[in-house]
């Protein structure tokens, strides 16, 4: 089996090119390579370039992640005054020692707009543990430092990046967001996609949303725009069981769950994840629906679900009973979280079979 990569986040290249700039301002040193301490005392060796006075790029590396950012340059600019021209914003201040040092979006960096966030409105886009990151890494170098100095970080085509997120949605206008818990993107744990998950959940509920929507593929999305209010909406992807897992901290008193029926099929026999590295559907589970809810008797081999489909009489029936079926496992599923929630709804696509319960 292919050993899947791994890479570091966006907060971990941007904390780099913070000490790089601190590097060069206090010590007069240009450096190529340093070694940046993440969050749980685990050392990277983080490649950074010098694009001119106290100023320095680095290049995020690739992943088998599903992560926009793979690639990005991140940039970081050292000042001694306030810079001019950036959109507008209150820069957030890290105090290191008696050294003040602001820290500014530049551009391809977002701001945050709305609340709900684990940033508050007005402020740089920039999250809490790359920001102790940069505080952690930069108390050696800037120890007796007592000044104000001013830095300006920055992702090249962060704009056009940023719109493959759901910043515009959550409330980040004018670039990406600088990311990570832990410092490392791990493959299959898809780190930046449930954190977006998670800020669009916390969004609906900032805004009192008592539903919250999840839907799986553009289908789903696009039949939710149309029938829910797009703050309460969040694209899950593949992850069923993480996504109810970023419900525990909230109480909405509706969750509605809509998909295709083939991934509805995959929720129903406990796919907790829909992606077809984790497997496909059972097909001989499915005959066995067939012959105890609607009495019919399946002959012959099938890949798909929509070849079963094909050949049944009453489709509508049957993907009733599928649905019925996800129903009760993501109620199982919630128990086990440990959800606060009054009702699930479950919608299953193209055929839009709603059930309660």
């Amino acid at each position: 089996m292919q050993q899947l990569k791994s890479s570091y986040t966006t907060g971990t290249h941007a904390t780099a090119t913070l000490v790089a700039c601190l590097h060069h301002y206090f010590e007069k040193k240009i450096y190529d390579t340093l070694e940046i301490i993440l969050p749980q005392n685990i050392s990277a060796f983080i490649e950074v370039k010098n694009e001119g006075e106290f100023y320095f790029s680095s290049i995020k590396g690739d992943n088998d992640d599903l992560d926009v950012t793979k690639g990005a340059k991140i940039s970081c600019k050292l000042l001694q005054t306030p810079p001019k021209k950036l959109k507008p914003q209150t820069p957030t201040l890290l105090k290191i020692d008696n050294l003040s040092l602001y820290i500014w979006a530049g551009e391809g960096v977002g701001v945050v707009t709305k609340k709900g966030l684990k940033i508050a409105p007005n402020y740089p886009a920039i999250n809490p543990t790359p920001l102790l990151m940069m505080q952690q890494n930069a108390q050696k170098i800037a120890l007796h430092a007592d000044e104000k100095l001013h830095a300006v970080f920055s992702v090249e085509n962060g704009e056009a990046i940023a719109k493959d997120t759901a910043n515009a949605k959550v409330g980040v206008v004018g670039g990406i967001s600088i990311l990570g818990t832990r410092g490392i993107v791990k493959p299959i744990s898809s780190e930046a996609y449930l954190d977006s998950i998670e800020a669009e959940i916390s969004v609906a509920a900032a805004f009192n949303e008592d539903i919250i929507v999840f839907t799986l593929g553009n289908s789903a999305h696009d039949y939710a725009k149309k029938h829910y209010n797009e703050t309460s909406i969040v694209e899950i992807g593949n992850f069923v069981y993480d996504a109810l897992e970023k419900l525990k901290k909230y109480h909405f008193k509706k969750i509605v769950f809509i998909t295709s029926v083939a991934k509805m099929a995959k929720v129903a026999q406990g796919a907790k994840n829909t992606h077809n590295r984790f497997g496909g559907i059972d097909f001989d589970e499915v005959k066995k629906w067939l012959d105890e809810g609607l009495d019919v008797t399946l002959e012959g081999e099938f890949v798909t679900l929509k070849g079963v489909l094909e050949v049944l009489e009453h489709k509508e029936d049957f993907v009733k009973i599928i649905s019925n079926k996800a129903l009760v496992q993501l109620q199982s599923w919630s128990k086990e979280i440990d959800i606060r929630y009054d009702t699930i709804d479950v919608i299953t696509l193209p055929y839009k079979i709603k059930v309660k319960g």
